[in-house]
């Protein structure tokens, strides 16, 4: 055999060699999770009926702008009393006022007046706080992600009619074995694919449970153990770029495989 032809023959044998060394190489599939977002719920104190919807699903909202009215007949009708309330009052006041500068009054009657005059002034004032908060407005920036009462639907008590989704209250919510959670501390940063999203997505872990999601009902064995998971939550750096409800996939290392880039 010439050496040239045993020289192509070791060739083909290290490139065989590769090949099945690479076809037996474990894919890291990295942990599956999903994109969650902590919602801000926007509701009016009492009930009422929307009267007025000043924004869409989908729309930004910057904070203090305003989102909807709700009617405030009888939240006018509490202040108009209260008022007419107030100035009786105010004349009680000032004629017992009037009277303990000449002597005339008592010292009783003009304490009296003062206590009426502040819970009456207090009154008001509680009045025109209900009949303000019967508008809502936007506490936080964000976008409008659902709409739960449209215009001329009873809102209930403390029922929210909005809710906005600030960015940076949007989450990446994982699963780890519990073998790799000695790998994982408060601060890492973790790689983030998804279908059709950028490929330098990261993420920073901010919480990391303490106790495992599924508890084995006796005693550890080892094959239980492997079935251990403890939740794992990140915030992404680029919230734009994801939809809440949106499949993931996480590496904790920097190198992704390949098939796995999206």
């Amino acid at each position: 055999m010439t050496s040239s032809r045993m020289t192509t023959r070791l060739l083909a044998a290290l490139a065989l060699a590769a090949l099945v060394a690479g076809c037996n190489e474990k894919r890291d599939p990295g942990f599956q999770g999903w994109v969650e977002a902590d919602m801000i719920f926007v509701s009016p104190d009492e009930s009422g009926r929307v009267i007025k919807l000043n924004v869409r699903e989908g729309d930004q909202v910057k904070a203090g702008d305003q989102l909807y009215s709700v009617d405030d007949d009888l939240q006018l009708a509490d202040l108009n009393q209260n008022k007419a309330t107030l100035a009786n009052a105010q004349q009680t006041y000032d004629r017992a006022a009037s009277l303990s500068r000449t002597g005339s009054g008592t010292q009783a009657n003009l304490d009296s007046a003062v206590s009426a005059l502040r819970v009456a002034e207090a009154r008001v004032n509680t009045s025109e706080t209900r009949l303000a908060r019967r508008r809502g407005f936007a506490p936080v920036a964000g976008t409008i992600q659902q709409i739960y009462f449209r215009e001329g639907e009873m809102v209930p008590m403390q029922r929210p009619v909005l809710s906005i989704m600030p960015p940076g209250n949007m989450k990446l919510r994982f699963f780890v074995p519990e073998a790799e959670l000695p790998k994982l501390t408060i601060g890492d940063e973790v790689k983030v694919t998804c279908d059709n999203c950028s490929a330098d997505l990261t993420a920073r872990i901010y919480f990391i449970a303490t106790s495992a999601e599924y508890t084995p009902p006796v005693i550890y064995s080892l094959d239980e153990r492997n079935k251990l998971v403890y939740l794992i939550q990140a915030r992404p750096s680029r919230p734009d770029s994801l939809r809440v409800g949106q499949p993931i996939s996480v590496y904790l290392n920097a190198k992704i495989p390949v098939a796995d880039k999206r």
